[in-house]
């Protein structure tokens, strides 16, 4: 079956679009990826997606325009991605996240007026209705894939960790599947030579990747940039080392998993509230995205030794911060003599793309296979539940 996989994460830099052939059934699948690209946002849409994602509130009337328009561009980004191509068949489209509040919100945010707040299910906003994408592109959609886990009592969080032990498990290699979106999530596949090896894999939210480190970098630079290419203006300055032992006392990176987290939490209120930790050392701009990135770096490495029963052979990157050379390259020293760092192209599959990847196999489980997407010991859900709601075009 040929299928489409479409996603916007937390940096809100643009639609990932890919489009695979799947065969077979569960996790005894072969996924070809035969075409990738990333569509941007028209800029004043992803203006006003970062502005909700931080708190701008909005009426009815242009909650629905805006749901409406991002279901428009997911609409094209699936029908760009077909051209010169076999039809796609099914759509699995993941939304813009624009609120994610997790089952157990007990974490407060450094500097935001925000209390403790005690719920008992969670709650996630992913924009972009299937059903317009359905009638716009012609083609069956499975959308809203967190609503059923959380349902369950699970965090909706991460899903993509069923996709990493179909398609990156490793024989004999305890592996960790790091993706560095605007939030970091772990995958950790214990080598499938040890006993009970499936029992014992675990994942989460490790915590902010580049959604930090692209806040500042559009300060720094009044919205002319939007991200530190490759890390170049990191890499110019020196980390403090005091300032991300401190801030890694925040209480998310202390909590124990299954945990998510998103831009509620690592938001406009608490980098200010980092740059007012930071006044007294008097950082150029270079020190200030350095001791950021480091934040994430050790913000990784503190979650494998903190909860992972062994340090990995292998960590495996995806996403944007995969490409950040500056970012690779902490992480390399931070876990050496530990873990080698490699990227998930390394190992087959694009990590450019690898989250659209995942929803397309998502789709795909709950449309071909009726199969259950997500792991219960990673996202906390009681049981494993069939992910997403099919739309199907209107046919005249």
């Amino acid at each position: 079956m040929y299928c489409i996989g479409l996603i916007s994460g937390t940096s809100v830099d643009g639609i990932d679009a890919v489009l695979v052939e799947i065969t077979g059934t569960d996790f005894d699948l072969q996924v070809t990826q035969i075409a990738g690209a990333t569509f941007a946002y028209p800029t004043q849409l992803r203006e006003q997606i970062l502005a909700v994602c931080g708190g701008t509130s909005l009426s009815m009337p242009e909650f629905a325009q805006l749901d409406d328009a991002i279901a428009t561009q997911f609409a094209h980004s699936a029908q760009k991605i077909q051209k010169g191509h076999p039809p796609a068949q099914l759509i699995g489209s993941h939304g813009q996240t624009v609120f994610h509040r997790p089952p157990l919100l007990s974490v407060t945010s450094r500097g935001a007026s925000l209390a403790p707040t005690q719920t008992s299910i969670g709650y996630s906003l992913q924009l972009g209705r299937g059903a317009v994408i359905a009638e716009l592109t012609g083609i069956p959609v499975v959308s809203n894939f967190r609503a059923a886990d959380i349902a369950a009592g699970g965090e909706g969080a991460p899903l993509v960790s069923k996709i990493d032990v179909c398609l990156l498990s490793h024989p004999t290699r305890d592996r960790c599947v790091q993706n560095l979106g605007g939030i970091g999530n772990v995958t950790y596949l214990p080598a499938r030579c040890r006993d009970n090896w499936e029992q014992n894999i675990c994942g989460w939210d490790t915590g902010p990747s580049n959604a930090l480190i692209d806040l500042a970098v559009s300060q720094l630079t009044d919205g002319k940039q939007t991200f530190d290419k490759d890390g170049s203006w990191a890499a110019r300055g020196t980390p403090v080392q005091e300032l991300v032992e401190r801030w890694l006392q925040q209480d998310f990176f202390q909590q124990s998993p299954p945990k998510s987290t998103g831009r509620e939490l690592f938001s406009p209120a608490y980098l200010e509230a980092c740059w007012q930790d930071a006044r007294p050392y008097q950082l150029s701009d270079a020190d200030w995205l350095a001791t950021l990135t480091e934040l994430t770096v050790a913000s990784v490495v503190h979650s494998y030794e903190t909860f992972l029963p062994r340090m990995p052979d292998e960590v495996l990157l995806c996403g944007g911060g995969s490409r950040n050379r500056y970012l690779k390259q902490r992480l390399e020293t931070r876990l050496a003599g530990k873990s080698k760092v490699l990227t998930t192209d390394d190992a087959g599959v694009n990590g450019d793309f690898k989250e659209a990847i995942a929803f397309a196999v998502l789709s795909y489980w709950r449309f071909h296979c009726s199969f259950a997407g997500n792991l219960p010991q990673v996202t906390g859900a009681k049981q494993p539940v069939l992910l997403g709601d099919i739309n199907f075009p209107i046919i005249n």
